[in-house]
């Protein structure tokens, strides 16, 4: 049995500390999230994408130069939504600095 602690404008659950509006949807589905590259393009899962500028790695002296290809991306929840490699290095990298590859 949850226990609920009533704030009047919202509830809270005294187990967890989770808070809601008493008037939002119970177990309303999440919108998928869409991941778009700097073109526009949709990600997903296992695309191929390439840079569209010169990205220097932060705490090395390495740069990713334009047009470096990436293994097959997972997309990742966060401020960095691809999880990669290049260049033999696993990198998380944010959708804005890369264009799709279409095969």
């Amino acid at each position: 049995m949850t226990e609920l602690l009533n704030q009047g404008d919202h509830l809270e659950c005294l187990t967890c500390g989770h808070e809601w509006s008493p008037e939002a949807e119970p177990d309303a589905p999440e919108a998928k999230r869409v991941v778009k590259d700097a073109y526009g393009a949709v990600l997903a899962d296992g695309d191929i994408v390439a840079m569209i500028k010169d990205l220097k790695l932060n705490g090395t002296s390495q740069v990713l130069k334009v047009g470096t290809k990436s293994k097959p991306i997972r997309l990742v929840d966060g401020d960095h939504e691809i999880s990669c490699k290049m260049d033999g290095l696993a990198i998380g990298l944010k959708a804005c600095f890369v264009k799709k590859i279409v095969s």
